[in-house]
């Protein structure tokens, strides 16, 4: 079973100059990882919508990919979005879906469905590939060309479950943060450092 450290680093040692959208625990251990701090969003605030902000970053910069890292627990809060990212079929979006079978932030509560095989239906659905990975060699080793194939690809993951025991961050802080976010990421990609004709919380 892979961790979600081994994980994020992984995925890290591959990543280039790739977006990164996060979710949950995934945020965590991307954020000990990564050195693109302005090429990261974290969807910390908003379960279930790392696919959909993904899907919106692939389609406005087709040139550069875009990696998605998912939990079972906010995809399946958002399982109509594998049929857009399908139908909208962007070649440059990799969506990582970290199956643990849990709601780990919540304090390790079990998912209504955790036979659910995201490869399948990501397939269903019409992504062009998908790919499980069950150890963390056999991902280290196959990533790089899975990257070079184009998308949407669903990487399915098994990692371990690591219930949270320190509840959810819900501040004020923490609720600013992806605005701050998609500021840096925004000046990052355009050249552009300001909030944009959303105002100051898009």
């Amino acid at each position: 079973m892979i961790t979600y450290a081994d994980a994020c680093r992984v995925i890290n040692d591959s990543r280039g100059e790739s977006v990164a959208v996060t979710t949950m625990t995934q945020s965590k251990y991307w954020n000990q990882v990564s050195q693109e701090s302005d090429l990261d969003i974290g969807i910390s605030n908003g379960m279930s919508k790392a696919s959909s902000v993904a899907l919106g970053v692939a389609l406005g910069e087709p040139n550069r990919n875009v990696f998605c890292l998912d939990s079972d627990g906010s995809l399946l809060m958002n399982f109509g979005s594998l049929a857009t990212i399908a139908g909208m079929g962007p070649e440059n979006l990799y969506h990582f879906v970290f199956n643990n079978g849990i709601y780990a932030v919540t304090g390790g509560q079990p998912v209504p469905a955790p036979g659910v095989e995201y490869t399948k239906v990501a397939e269903a659905c019409g992504y062009r590939s998908s790919y499980r990975f069950e150890d963390i060699e056999s991902l280290d080793n196959m990533l790089p060309n899975i990257l070079s194939r184009p998308g949407p690809v669903l990487i399915e993951l098994i990692v371990q479950g690591e219930p949270a025991d320190d509840g959810v961050d819900q501040t004020w802080s923490s609720n600013s943060m992806m605005p701050l976010q998609l500021r840096a990421l925004r000046a990052r990609l355009t050249g552009l450092n300001n909030w944009g004709h959303g105002g100051p919380y898009l």
